[in-house]
């Protein structure tokens, strides 16, 4: 059907016909009830019971801008080319999810299913003339070969063993389906189906069917007290670590050692660190057409009305734009958040072992895309049972690397397949969110000790109380208002009125210079050296952070933030749990 009666005049015929069959459509596919209303004031945001509130919305405002695919409305995001005839004899209602309409024979769902495939073996085929190495080549053409065999003698049904496996991990992958119940299913549906089968029987053999299609990995050995990675001229080839001298491979008591006309045994890294580079992702988020839309959200579809909604409503993305003008320049370009946080993989909510894995989120989508799971990389995976701890820069290595190849000014090339163009895609880390442990860890500041507070830095204001053993920070009456009452209340606080200004903010470049001068060695072994402490107590920072490398960082003005998670768990403790002694906090004092 045409589009063009969406924002025609709303008194014209076209209009109001039009409008009777998108609420036809939208009836056909709420979404728990409710029916979101794309009217020009509500956009999408808003979902509505009664139909009839947004036919009124509709008249009254029409719809909102470029909204020629109902992606909220069941549409699964295809649009049909402006040159295409349409039948008007037949509804375009298969299209939408879950609305049958007058298409219920098997010819049109068997016309779908081929015209998946033709767009299978098309992309297979792209890939293969796109191939670097002979390998790659190789993968590709047995994967053709996979797509064209049948998923058994005889199939009817056209069924293929690439399109079939492909499915099924789909399907587990959808589902949270774990890897023993999945091979389990692939032997239970492979005796079900006739004889000489093709189906894989173990999940993976499944993977290995379909894993040109996937992304690298890169699995490197580290020193397990976290000196250094066994990556470049320098480290690759070394048996043990230069700096604390323990050995890169564990020590197997049936490993009788390098015997003559026999094969050594797999030695077993000591520490493992896998790394997903980021670029290849960016790369396959472009090559598709909605997700390529999506990531010029905050440019062309943002709501700007003065309300904090999104980053890009604040004042740092501002900021950049105005320092970078070249980057902010093509919407495209990606901001990066990053977090981190230690976790026990077993299930377990002991902290025996703690492993950490590194996530990054794009702030270029909009909230309700940009926290799903689907969006969010995982670049890092550090081997536990021990937490990094301060090495963690150690591990961030990799990753920055490739943030300083996706800053340079020639950026990397990517295909933009919603604008149908390549263009050089340029990338910077816009902020990191962490715990407060972990926001110490990545910055290099101490988070205890008498200079502990990440805003006041050198002007906390701290005292050790000797019997309870502990460093307690003061001073919190100079955030108020110069004017508020509480300042000349000197009988609760040291019988003195206080009427300091609060401590000014530092910026990037004032903070680069109180650390662009320790020099620290990593690791937890002899060899290491750490920043001496202060009068017994920890220094204020630690290390020169790896970040300071990326040269952005020091015009950033928020580099490192609380996440909500934990604020808010400890505003509620300390604050709206006041009344109950079990946990007050002054019982823990």
């Amino acid at each position: 059907m045409d589009r063009q009666w969406m924002y025609a005049d709303r008194r014209s015929k076209e209009f109001i016909d039009g409008v009777h069959y998108f609420l036809r459509v939208a009836e056909a596919n709420r979404q728990r009830g409710f029916i979101c209303c794309p009217c020009n004031k509500c956009k999408n945001q808003k979902e509505y019971s009664a139909s009839r509130t947004i036919h009124f919305h509709l008249f009254e405002s029409g719809f909102m801008p470029s909204y020629n695919c109902w992606t909220s409305h069941g549409e699964q995001g295809v649009e049909m080319e402006e040159d295409e005839v349409e039948d008007d004899n037949i509804p375009d209602f298969a299209q939408y999810v879950g609305f049958e309409g007058n298409q219920t024979g098997e010819e049109e769902i068997a016309a779908d299913g081929n015209d998946v495939a033709d767009d299978l073996c098309q992309m297979l085929q792209d890939a293969r003339e796109d191939c670097e190495s002979e390998k790659e080549a190789h993968k590709l053409d047995k994967m053709l070969e996979d797509h064209r065999t049948s998923l058994y003698p005889g199939c009817e049904q056209g069924h293929k063993k690439l399109d079939t496996t492909l499915e099924l991990l789909q399907w587990k992958a959808k589902n949270g389906v774990s890897d023993k119940a999945f091979g389990d299913l692939l032997k239970l549906v492979k005796n079900i189906l006739p004889g000489r089968n093709k189906l894989p029987e173990t999940t993976y053999e499944a993977k290995k069917i379909v894993c040109p299609l996937g992304l690298e990995v890169h699995k490197i050995h580290a020193c397990p007290n976290d000196c250094i990675l066994y990556r470049g001229e320098e480290y690759e080839n070394l048996e043990a670590c230069p700096v604390c001298k323990a050995l890169r491979y564990k020590i197997r008591r049936d490993d009788p050692g390098e015997v003559d006309g026999q094969l050594t045994k797999k030695r077993i890294p000591a520490k493992v660190m896998w790394y997903f580079p980021i670029i290849p992702r960016l790369r396959r988020l472009f090559r598709n057409k909605g997700n390529a839309r999506m990531l010029r959200w905050h440019a062309e579809e943002r709501q700007q009305d003065g309300m904090l909604r999104h980053p890009a409503d604040g004042s740092q993305w501002r900021n950049i734009d105005r320092k970078f003008k070249e980057f902010g320049k093509d919407a495209r370009n990606i901001r990066f958040g990053l977090s981190t946080d230690g976790m026990n993989p077993f299930g377990e909510m002991s902290s025996g072992h703690s492993t950490w894995p590194v996530t990054m989120c794009i702030y270029n989508l909009p909230p309700w895309l940009c926290m799903k799971r689907k969006y969010i990389m995982m670049p890092i995976i550090i081997q536990g049972p021990k937490q990094p701890g301060n090495d963690i820069d150690v591990y961030l290595r990799p990753l920055v690397e490739d943030l300083k190849q996706l800053w340079k000014k020639g950026g990397v090339p990517v295909w933009d397949e919603d604008k149908q163009e390549e263009f050089n895609l340029r990338a910077l880390l816009f902020v990191t969110i962490n715990d407060w442990p972990a926001l110490s860890n990545l910055s290099g500041q101490s988070n205890k000790g008498y200079k502990a507070c990440t805003h006041c830095m050198d002007e906390t204001e701290s005292t050790y109380l000797k019997h309870c053993r502990k460093v307690v920070y003061m001073g919190h009456h100079r955030f108020l208002a110069a004017n508020h009452p509480v300042r000349k209340k000197g009988k609760h606080f040291e019988h003195k009125a206080d009427h300091r200004t609060k401590p000014k903010h530092r910026s990037g470049k004032t903070v680069f210079a109180m650390v662009k001068d320790l020099k620290v060695v990593f690791g937890k072994g002899p060899g290491s050296q750490h920043i001496e402490s202060e009068d017994g107590h920890a220094a204020m920072w630690k290390k020169n952070s790896i970040f300071w490398e990326l040269p952005y960082w020091e015009f950033l003005d928020v580099r490192h933030a609380i996440d909500v998670m934990h604020l808010t768990k400890n505003l509620c403790v300390n604050v709206a749990s006041q009344n109950d002694p079990k946990i007050h906090p002054l019982n823990y004092a």
